[in-house]
């Protein structure tokens, strides 16, 4: 008896549907829920700091899609083991804390050899960690080959600091309406006299005689 080719066709339709049914259930089913907002107090201490740092670092600001800790060999970003002592020397003017924030609202401003750029801007879509997440983030990172020393009142060039990018002014610079800014680790440096005044010409001088300049 020979069987219709519409009935082969579909006979067939119905075992390849049968078959990948069957091996999509062999597939671990895993449900992603979006990362869970992170309530920061301004009154946390350092520590508590770094700590929520880690969270966010492994939750919402998805930091270790790309970095590692502790892993050698072909990385995609570098490996952030021991970070912070490289941190402090990577930028001339930047301490680490300055290094790091720059590192997240300007990751294209230094790109580390050997690597190429695409991390994103953290503070923006699709990311868009917020100052205070920033902040804990960056709490953890000095832990990593260092000391945490932000707080939550910590102010960097991003968050309201002062302009610059965290570098330090330049020595001996006098502010707008005062005496010159003290120079770092010493006493104030002394105001500059005033200059002065352009002596009155003589009385019954001799014209000059006309010439070359020398």
């Amino acid at each position: 008896m020979k069987v219709p080719v519409s009935l082969r066709i579909a006979a067939l339709a119905v075992a390849t549907t049968g078959f990948y049914t069957y091996v999509g259930q062999m597939v671990p089913q895993k449900e992603v829920y979006p990362p869970q907002e992170v309530e920061i107090k301004k009154d946390i201490n350092t520590a508590e700091m770094a700590k929520l740092g880690r969270e966010i670092m492994d939750g919402k600001g998805l930091c270790f899609t790309c970095h590692t800790i502790g892993k050698k060999g072909a990385l995609r970003f570098p490996d952030l083991e021991g970070v912070d002592t490289r941190a402090r020397t990577r930028e001339v003017g930047l301490a680490d804390v300055d290094y790091f924030a720059q590192a997240m609202y300007e990751p294209n401003a230094y790109i580390v050899d050997g690597f190429s750029p695409g991390m994103p801007v953290i503070n923006k879509p699709p990311i868009g960690l917020t100052d205070d997440e920033i902040l804990c983030v960056i709490a953890y990172l000095q832990s990593l080959g260092g000391t945490s020393t932000v707080t939550m009142q910590t102010r960097h060039h991003y968050n309201g600091g002062g302009a610059g990018g965290g570098t330090a002014p330049a020595t001996g610079a006098v502010p707008a309406g005062g005496a010159a800014a003290p120079a770092e680790g010493g006493a104030p440096a002394a105001t500059p006299a005033p200059a002065p005044k352009p002596a009155a010409p003589a009385k019954h001088a001799a014209p000059a005689k006309k010439g070359h300049r020398r």
